[in-house]
């Protein structure tokens, strides 16, 4: 990141160096993962949400309602898939509804 030479350089290139020289693309990865879930889910399925973590790459979600959790159940490939095309890259590639 200690590059000094007469080149301009972006403001997205000088962050990116950053992210990668701090190893903090974990940590952006978990809440993109979240504000994806909300995103994607809509209002009716985050008032069960309870939480919402990224472990390696697997995604556990806390619901309050056990219907809604069975309904769920039946469509993780398809959630995955939305919130990976969401977030542009394959982070997550598990889904655990408890």
């Amino acid at each position: 990141m200690a590059r000094r030479n007469d080149e301009n350089i972006s403001i997205s290139e000088v962050l990116k160096d950053f992210i990668k020289a701090n190893k903090l693309q974990s940590g952006i990865d978990k809440i993109e993962v979240r504000d994806a879930w909300k995103n994607l889910m809509g209002n009716g399925v985050n008032n069960y949400t309870a939480d919402i973590q990224l472990k390696q790459s697997t995604l556990y979600v806390n619901l309050t309602s056990a219907v809604l959790r069975e309904e769920l159940s039946y469509g993780k490939e398809k959630i995955i898939k939305m919130i990976n095309e969401e977030l542009g890259k394959e982070i997550v590639k598990d889904l655990i509804l408890r």
